[in-house]
């Protein structure tokens, strides 16, 4: 079953690799698959994220670069959130690993969300590496239904169904069963894909055909056991649509969608967490039971639950207090069930005074009751509550809102703003008023206030004075460009708001920081609001800056908040070295503009450098992936992208322009020229005596492909075609190998590998 589907899922004509030896100790081909460049919306070949929603399976495959790493896979539902997690440990084969599948990982491996998700279309499973998205499968609603054998008893029609978003021309309805092999149809499986009857590979025709949201498959048997054939596979169970988001240049299928007609979800595997439909509902969180001494009544307190993702809501607590004196094996209780799912406390009354109790609290939903119950033994309570204030005591510009927050849970708030006493011999005073809301600070106003919780515990009297001045500062304002200048930088920011009642902004003030954050200078602007703009001078040229503005008005001299900082910019110096813009895309065996004009013109030298990486770490050395530039000593000027073989690296070319005064230190800029590398894939690769041929597919018409071959332990070029139209092919006759090679690759001129591939012989 698991290597039947497996191929189903993996249907390829070109293999990648990572380097590969060509010819021994001489030639290799560099680069590899490049999936984590390939991250998106859907995988790229050979990578794939395969999903079987009947039952809740995932497969990813490919990603063998990733090996050793851990990846996390998520399923999200638009609307609902994450409703299945699982981290693992890539493997770095063919598939990378499984989830919900014997031999693979349950769903919550390593993670917090402990549910097997109940998979759905429009789910979305993605997959991150170190919190980065490299591959996502959105799940497509296609089903196949029973078969059913027609009368003339060679005919099968096997219903089914596409939803929104499915692509008909990117289905396939499959049956797989394997008795067919003794049947004159002599393999495992049958397939219809989109359009009317077309014959099969061995004495079956088979259709596919889409009416809206209707999907027919019908499968007519020929042959001497034809009925035989037709009755296995309407008997079958597990009737198969595959459903793909793409179809790349090269006919793979990626983001696939695989259902299974009867095939049952939930957790594939013992010592998985249950489904959705079967878990039961999580305990509250910090439970406390508190209860005076020789009180009969308990006060259990609690932070409410949450159900998981894709689970039934709670509705609902139980709260047992269970006595821990029993009557031989009699454990008397008393209870209460709590019908809001918001609720954070209760009390139990009618307790033995002189007893002690357990408490046991579960949360309550559609599908049952949590388990273990979680439980929290009596405490006496006899410590006042606490209650901190949203704001300190003081002067205020604005108008301010007051929040009074208990921190614990069944605490009743009182406060008074008149100056009296909210509380007085442990019961509340007549002017009391019970905290239900933010309280509003508009004046000079004494806030007292005083607290009871569950247990009867009084607070201490806490007393804020508040004075609201009504001259605020201005409002914080953000900076829009800060531009080099030689020893400056020229800077531009958004009028701020003055703040009501003020009525203009009077001033700006800029601050100006270095790379260790310390201040440098800053530059103060009296104005009526009207400049935006300033050069800040005086500044240590190629030196980086940080910028915050802020901005003062007429009813409050103090400056308001600071702008976020902005940078860094770089300070022109005396000499500026510019090697312009990246570039990307560039065709091979064309020329290549080194453009150094927005540098130093005049009174200076300039030196192009290859480096090896972006940073210029260090001069390209001499070798297939250094290039000849045209006139390194010139400001700007050009080298020919070099055509592809097989000794080089598919990698970006770098350049440094230094430029020198002969004075001070030089000046150093980087460019990366990208470029253009094309994608090739090899369909149909065969040998036999004195006939070998080699057939692919190209991006670029006219790129020349070279073909190697493995022959006794020895890999050689063979032949060499063009791009024509899409595709090519090398066909040798007189000179094809003596005995079948043992693996080929194919290699564009314009930047692109694939291989191995083993000919069919």
């Amino acid at each position: 079953m698991n290597g039947e589907w497996r191929k189903v899922a993996r249907t390829r004509v070109i293999a990648s690799g990572a380097v590969m030896a060509l010819a021994a100790g001489a030639v290799s081909v560099g680069g590899g698959s490049g999936s984590a460049d390939a991250a998106g919306p859907v995988p790229a070949f050979p990578d794939n994220i395969v999903v079987f929603p009947n039952r809740d399976m995932v497969s990813v495959e490919g990603y063998s670069e990733l090996g050793g790493q851990t990846g996390l896979v998520e399923v999200l539902r638009p609307g609902v959130g994450i409703v299945g997690s699982a981290e693992v440990l890539m493997s770095g084969g063919d598939v990378a690993f499984e989830i919900n599948h014997p031999g693979g990982y349950c769903w919550g491996a390593n993670t917090d969300l402990q549910v097997t998700p109940d998979i759905l279309p429009g789910d979305q499973v993605t997959l991150r590496i170190g919190g980065t998205e490299i591959g996502t499968t959105t799940v497509l609603d296609a089903q196949a239904f029973d078969g059913i054998l027609q009368p003339d008893g060679v005919t099968v029609v096997i219903p089914g169904h596409i939803g929104a978003g499915v692509d008909p021309t990117q289905i396939e309805q499959r049956i797989v069963e394997p008795a067919l092999r003794d049947t004159s149809v002599g393999r495992r499986d049958v397939r219809a894909l989109l359009g009317g009857l077309a014959p099969g590979r061995d004495n079956y025709e088979s259709s596919l055909e889409v009416n809206g949201t209707d999907l027919t498959a019908t499968y007519i048997f020929s042959g001497p056991d034809a009925a035989v054939a037709a009755e296995l596979t309407a008997n079958v169970v597990g009737e198969r649509v595959l459903a793909w988001q793409v179809t790349d240049p090269l006919g793979n299928r990626q983001g696939l969608t695989i259902a299974e007609n009867n095939e049952p979800g939930g957790p594939g595997m013992g010592g998985c967490p249950a489904g959705p439909g079967q878990s039961g509902p999580p305990a509250p969180q910090n439970i406390v039971a508190s209860r005076p001494a020789g009180s009969d009544t308990a006060t259990i307190t609690w932070t409410p639950a949450t159900a998981l993702p894709g689970t039934p809501a709670i509705d609902s607590y139980e709260v047992t207090a269970i006595d821990t004196n029993p009557s031989g094996t009699e454990y008397d209780t008393i209870g209460k069930r709590i019908a809001d799912p918001a609720a954070d406390g209760t009390t139990i009354t009618g307790l033995h005074p002189s007893r002690t109790y357990d408490f046991e609290i579960v949360s309550v939903s559609t599908v049952g009751k949590t388990f273990p119950a979680a439980t929290a033994s009596q405490e006496q309570d006899i410590t006042a509550p606490t209650v901190l204030p949203s704001i300190a005591a003081g002067s205020y510009p604005v108008p301010q809102l007051l929040e009074l927050v208990a921190q614990e849970n069944g605490v009743d708030i009182y406060y008074t703003l008149d100056g009296t006493d909210p509380v007085a011999g442990g019961l509340t005073t007549a002017t009391a008023l019970p905290y239900t809301g933010p309280i509003p600070i508009s004046g000079t106003t004494t806030v007292k206030f005083a607290a009871f919780d569950l247990a009867g515990n009084v607070s201490d009297i806490e007393t804020l004075t508040f004075t609201i001045t009504n001259d605020p500062v201005a409002a914080q304002t953000s900076i829009l460009s800060g531009t080099p200048a030689l020893n400056a930088v020229d800077l531009s920011w958004a009028a701020a708001d003055p703040v009501s009642p003020a009525t203009a902004i009077t001033g700006y003030l800029v601050r100006v920081y270095d790379a260790a954050d310390a201040l440098v200078t800053f530059n103060e602007i009296n104005t009526a609001g009207d400049v935006l703009a300033i050069s800040v001078p005086g500044l240590v040229g190629n030196t980086p800056y940080w910028f915050t503005v802020a901005a003062k008005n007429d009813v409050n001299s103090a400056w308001g908040p600071e702008s976020d900082r902005f940078g860094p910019v770089t300070a022109q110096g005396s000499i500026v070295a510019d090697a312009g813009p990246d570039q990307g895309n560039v065709v091979r065996g064309t020329v290549a503009q080194l453009n150094g004009d927005g540098s130093t013109d005049g009174g200076v030298t300039y030196q192009w450098t290859q480096m090896t990486d972006a940073v210029g770490s260090a001069v390209m050395p001499a070798g297939p992936d250094r290039v000849t530039i045209a006139n390194a000593a010139a400001q700007s000027t050009t080298f020919t992208m070099p055509l592809y073989n097989a000794t080089m690296s598919l990698a970006p070319l770098h350049f440094r322009l230094t430029v020198s005064d002969g004075v001070s230190a030089p000046i150093s800029d980087m460019v990366t020229i990208t470029p253009r590398n094309d994608t090739v894939g090899i369909t149909t690769a065969r040998w036999k005596a004195g006939d070998f041929r080699v057939v692919g597919a190209g991006a670029i018409d006219g790129a020349t492909i070279t073909v190697w071959a493995t022959v006794n332990g020895v890999t050689n070029a063979v032949g060499t075609a063009q791009v024509t139209v899409g595709g090519w092919q090398v066909r040798l006759r007189n000179n094809a190998p003596a005995v079948a090679p043992t693996a080929v690759w194919a290699v564009s001129n314009h930047g692109a590998y694939v291989g191995p591939v083993v000919p069919t012989v």
